[in-house]
């Protein structure tokens, strides 16, 4: 519940009066002299699913877009005719659940905090992060995230897009960028005195640990997780749920990921670092795209957008820096990282048709188990692809020539070389 207060030129007080007696809204308007002019504060209990149409009615009304205006929130509200207000509106037959855009604004803007405290949270994550990876401790890793500050400026990048609001959109790109180099730079910086002062042990392969590699290649699962990020950040912005909480998972796909490409660089690994930066690039993409998805689809609309006819609204957003940007946000995810999975995923599918058809046809006997493949870089600078083949053999059965037989397949089928390893399951039934 929200607890309005509007301060009321003297001269559209009538207009605005019978506006909220139609609306069957209980007041309370008080007096105050500024010098010569006088106005009239008008205060009002409203559901907070009404404050965004109640609002856009007494504008129409009369009321200044830029006039004094201050919504509170509010526990309990004793008047005749609230029940029927909140069955209007909360019980959804006038208006869906989301706040106003006024407050949906300031909510935003207070999830991030001051420049100081971003930033030294940003760091202090991306180290965490840092040593979580070269440790391939997953509970390290988890709580560089729960300390990560990232999804204020999201949130506030994507509300400034769907509200055409170019100020909050600049701002909340601009802070991921920079924190994301930020946590990059740390990251460098990290590692190199980690391995210059052998914290890590010389001999360590930093592309074969687990942590690293999981965060080196895009996947559809991985995209999956920024998408649900940014929507979840928007749902919990729009309601009453706690946006904090949606913080560590947009942290999960960002700071990880940014803390490999970190370490790419200081141990002069390329594919690490460009595979690694291009899940960044992905994630950022589908958490702003997704919550502003979202918003959209909550009714919320740029300033103006409701007085518009078709032909104005899109020529609103023909003319507005904010469509552009979503545009090439969408274009960038689809045909980058979008590409690389979509070339993956396509190269899995015909490994495992590979092996299954080479094992029915020249070994009746084997019985496949799993075939895992995994990547050591994307694009340009993909060094090698791992395939993994598990197999139950009969107890006391020999087969030195199937990894070759395998590789030699897959290549035919793909096109592609490949390092291929055969694990045996024994297996043995009775007769």
């Amino acid at each position: 519940m929200r607890l309005i207060q509007l301060l009321v030129p003297e001269d559209r007080l009538g207009s605005i009066r019978e506006l909220l007696r139609d609306e069957g809204i209980d007041y309370v308007a008080t007096r105050e002299t500024d010098g010569s002019e006088e106005s009239v504060v008008v205060h009002f209990p409203l559901p907070t699913q009404a404050v965004d149409a109640i609002l856009d009615r007494l504008r129409e009304a009369g009321l200044d877009d830029d006039s004094y205006a201050v919504i509170a929130n509010a526990e309990t509200a004793i008047t005749p005719g609230y029940e029927e207000l909140e069955r209007r509106f909360v019980d959804g037959r006038e208006e869906d659940e989301s706040i106003s855009n006024d407050e949906i604004r300031a909510k935003a803007k207070r999830m991030t905090p001051d420049r100081v405290t971003y930033y030294a949270m940003t760091l202090l994550s991306a180290l965490v992060a840092t040593a979580g990876l070269l440790l391939d401790s997953p509970a390290v890793v988890v709580g560089s995230m729960v300390i990560a500050p990232q999804v204020g400026s999201a949130l506030t990048a994507a509300v400034g897009t769907t509200l055409g609001d170019r100020r909050m959109l600049v701002a909340g790109v601009r802070s991921q960028v920079l924190s994301l180099l930020a946590a990059i730079l740390a990251a460098v910086a990290f590692g190199w005195f980690l391995k210059s002062a052998q914290f890590v042990p010389p001999a360590l392969s930093v592309e074969t640990v687990s942590q690293v590699s999981g965060r080196t290649s895009p996947g559809l699962l991985t995209l999956v997780v920024g998408v649900c990020a940014g929507a979840a950040g928007a749902f919990g912005l729009a309601t009453e749920f706690p946006v904090s909480l949606v913080g560590v998972a947009v942290a999960a796909a960002l700071i990880p990921a940014a803390a490999a490409v970190g370490i790419g660089v200081a141990w002069a690994l390329p594919a690490v670092a460009i595979g690694a930066a291009v899940v960044v690039v992905a994630n950022v993409v589908s958490i702003n795209v997704a919550a502003a998805g979202v918003f959209w689809y909550l009714g919320y609309r740029p300033d103006g957008w409701r007085e518009r006819d078709r032909r104005g609204r899109l020529a609103m957003l023909a003319r507005s820096s904010t469509a552009v940007v979503l545009a090439a946000s969408l274009v960038v995810m689809l045909v980058g990282p979008g590409t690389v999975m979509a070339g993956q995923l396509s190269f899995e599918n015909e490994t495992k048709t590979a092996v299954q058809d080479l094992l029915e046809r020249e070994h009746g006997d084997l019985e496949l188990r799993a075939v895992d493949v995994e990547f050591g870089g994307v694009g340009p600078v993909e060094t090698q692809r791992e395939v993994t083949v598990e197999v139950a053999r009969p107890d006391g059965g020999t087969y030195p020539r199937l990894a070759d037989e395998i590789g030699a397949e897959i290549t035919a089928e793909t096109g592609k070389r490949v390092d291929v390893t055969v694990e045996f399951v024994e297996q043995q039934r009775a007769s």
